[in-house]
């Protein structure tokens, strides 16, 4: 049975909120300022955002992708940038899935549309997902940037990523 929420349990959720934001702000302007750098220097040279995750991160992948071809706030307008999630073709996840297995639906997918001056970001919150890493792999074969948005300690992706 769920648990009711009580106000000192929500002011508690809160405040580890506001720790997380004030750790980031603290540890990782710089890591933010270099990803920024490398999704606007991508951005500006027409070149394609992806985006890849599973579960909860396939939805942020779409959600971001969207927010680029989109725009990001409302009453400010900009062309739209190149973006994809590699999670949005299920004909595509389905065929590669069937066909080459689950661990290389990212992967297969990066090999067609990836290339140099690309960037993908990879979302994983245990940086060990092997599709993920799959695709990782394949992108740097091919010369595209890799940022990792990743959960804990990062797992393998924390040092495989150039973000």
């Amino acid at each position: 049975m769920l648990q009711p929420f009580n106000e000192r349990r929500i002011a508690d959720l809160i405040a580890e909120s506001v720790a997380t934001k004030q750790q980031l702000a603290s540890e990782r302007t710089s890591d933010i300022r270099i990803c920024g750098e490398m999704l606007a220097t991508c951005a500006a040279s027409n070149r394609l955002i992806m985006f890849c995750g599973n579960g909860g991160s396939a939805a942020d992948s779409q959600h971001l992708a969207a927010e680029l071809v989109v725009r990001l706030r409302g009453g400010i307008e900009r062309r739209a940038i190149a973006a994809l999630a590699l999670t949005v073709d299920t004909s595509v996840l389905t065929a590669g899935g069937n066909d080459y297995g689950f661990d290389n639906v990212f992967k297969r997918q990066v090999e067609a549309f990836g290339t140099e001056g690309d960037v993908l970001v990879a979302i994983t919150t245990s940086g060990t997902s092997k599709n993920i890493v799959m695709a990782v792999e394949e992108a740097k074969k091919r010369g595209v940037l890799t940022i990792g948005l990743l959960g804990g300690s990062g797992g393998v992706l924390k040092d495989m990523c150039d973000a």
